[in-house]
């Protein structure tokens, strides 16, 4: 069974930013038309190849089944690696938990 599951990592101030929005982006969105998120199995290389002596991050645990624009499991051709991405900005109650990092 597919876990119900997926992350998003980015800076506090992403995600405060994100609040007073009332959707969730990111940095890359406009140019990649998409939202990279990971499993819980890919956080912690997502951590160490982009988030590296990086401080004030939060993980956000999205809800799978709650995200309303496409969720589409992508090959990341650099890593021969399949990542869940959001093609949409995410809709705020999808996201369950909120953890510093």
């Amino acid at each position: 069974m597919e876990t119900e599951f997926i992350y998003h990592v980015t800076t506090r101030s992403w995600w405060e930013a994100a609040q007073k929005a009332g959707k969730l982006s990111s940095p890359r969105f406009e140019e990649e038309g998409y939202i990279h998120c990971s499993t819980a199995q890919q956080v912690p290389g997502v951590l160490q190849r982009y988030f590296a002596n990086q401080t004030d991050l939060v993980k956000l645990t999205l809800e799978k089944d709650k995200i309303q624009p496409p969720l589409v499991y992508e090959l990341a051709g650099s890593l021969n690696e399949v990542f869940p991405h959001v093609h949409g900005p995410i809709n705020l109650d999808a996201v369950v938990a909120v953890t510093d990092i």
